[in-house]
């Protein structure tokens, strides 16, 4: 197999996942896990003569799809090459480096391309063993991400899809594509990441559209109907994803808070998120207030690339901020859950900045306040990270603890509440991060009572498609 540059046939969604090879490929990778431990090896050799049947089920599954993916072409020849060495090495722990690095979903980022992906791996928010996954994904790309990405948002390594089809793995919580999660033998240089659009919005509309009636929250229309249109909702979390995932990179940054693999207190993981979303948020609200005079006729008519930038750009700021007070906030265990963490955060926010109330039982927000108010929370934590470049470790950790501290209140038993030992402050930085409550940001009563309404609706949203 190689690349070429024929078209590939054209199948609807429907033919490609009923397809033999296909539903062969998928039961296969399924019938393989159950032969696989942690690491993705296959340990007893009882079980090699089943998994040899099922690799070559498997690698021939590849070979007869292969052609509807020709752009894929180099990466699917190099899959069927590694699951062979894997056989031949006695189903050892799998090394898929080589089909990794010929990969190259970002150099075809156009709507709607379609690419077969095969790995050992784990999936993140879902399994954590390596084992081997099948996924059929589609490319999300509209115009006007086009044009952004082009213009003042390059993000070259940033690939938004569709779920088509996947085995159990994905059958999740899981929503990236990530290429680290893959069993390989050394870390070559990520080129890609990709973003399961579909999954975020199907979970975002069934989540919020349960957590606003059971608040009584009032919805302005452009935020009922991000709730009521699967692709106007997909396009927006496209939008988000693509500023929030550059700036992980960008900015005053206190050297590389969140890429490198570190330990350390998971509100500094909440902060980064939280810097990436309130980032998004600012840039929303700022090509928001630049389109807007253009779109009443007050200078050059704006694109039609341009038009639908100015109409996400707002869609953008009722995701980023539902998404967060409802779903994020309520979502997972209270086991150092820093994405729960910046929800809490952005709804306690709001709420002590006077634009967000809690009255008789009915939620309301001050929707013309909330833009600068959701700004004025990214400049905080900008001015943290600002002046952490020239603070020691210790004193930005503490500094963190602190910006978080004046807005949501921590656990009465909390070490750091009450003041770490000298002891601690003077030893190795384990010890601060030891030091830290899994819980150390407790739900408040708001929140513990919503999360008992709220339950089911997000354990309803495990293994969602925008299908669903």
């Amino acid at each position: 197999m190689t690349a070429s540059t024929a078209p590939a046939s054209v199948l609807s969604t429907k033919t490609l996942v009923a397809d033999p090879a296909w539903r062969d490929l998928k039961r296969a990778a399924e019938q393989l896990q159950q032969l696989q431990v942690a690491d993705g090896s296959i340990p007893d050799a009882a079980d090699h003569p089943a998994a040899m049947a099922l690799v070559a089920r498997i690698t021939a599954a590849i070979e007869a799809l292969a052609a509807h993916f020709p752009w894929d072409g180099e990466y699917l020849a190099a899959a069927v090459i590694d699951f062979e060495r894997w056989r031949e090495g006695g189903f050892g722990v799998p090394d898929f480096h080589d089909a990794l690095v010929a990969f190259r979903p970002e150099r075809n980022r156009e709507d709607g391309i379609r690419h077969l992906i095969v790995f050992p791996m784990y999936t993140q928010n879902g399994s954590r063993d390596r084992h081997v996954e099948a996924v059929l994904v589609e490319v999300l790309w509209p115009e006007f991400i086009g044009e952004l990405e082009a213009s003042d948002f390059s993000n070259k390594l940033f690939v938004p899809i569709r779920f088509i089809d996947f085995t159990s793995g994905y059958d999740t919580n899981s929503a990236v594509l990530f290429p680290e999660t893959v069993a390989m033998r050394q870390i070559p240089t990520f080129t890609w990441g990709a973003i399961f659009q579909d999954r975020e919005a199907a979970r975002f509309r069934r989540v919020v559209a349960a957590a606003a009636e059971i608040t009584k929250l009032d919805l302005p229309d452009e935020a009922r109907e991000l709730l009521e249109d699967q692709s106007l909702a997909e396009e927006t979390f496209v939008m988000w994803d693509l500023i929030h995932d550059r700036t992980h990179m960008r900015g005053d940054l206190p050297f590389d808070p969140f890429m490198i693999k570190q330990r350390m207190p998971f509100f500094l993981y909440s902060l980064e998120e939280m810097r990436c979303d309130m980032t998004a948020f600012r840039e929303s609200v700022r090509l928001e207030r630049e389109l807007t005079p253009r779109a009443h006729g007050d200078g050059e008519p704006l694109t039609d690339a341009e038009s639908e930038v100015l109409r996400h750009a707002k869609l953008v700021q009722y995701a980023v901020i539902f998404d967060r007070i409802f779903r994020f906030a309520l979502t997972g265990s209270r086991t150092r859950n820093y994405d729960g963490l910046g929800g809490q955060l952005l709804f306690a926010w709001l709420h002590q900045h006077d634009v967000l109330h809690w009255t008789d039982t009915k939620l309301t927000i001050d929707w013309d306040d909330v833009p600068d108010v959701v700004v004025a929370l990214g400049e905080a934590i900008n001015e943290l990270y600002w002046r952490s470049i020239d603070r020691p470790k210790t004193a930005h950790w503490l500094a963190a603890y602190e910006l978080v501290r004046s807005v949501l209140e921590p656990h009465p038993a909390s070490a750091w509440a009450r003041g770490l030992d000298d002891d601690v402050l003077l030893g190795p930085p384990r010890g601060l991060t030891d030091a830290v409550l899994d819980d150390e940001f407790p739900l408040s009563m708001f929140y513990e009572a919503l999360s008992k309404k709220m339950g089911d609706v997000i354990e309803s949203t495990s293994g969602i498609t925008g299908r669903d």
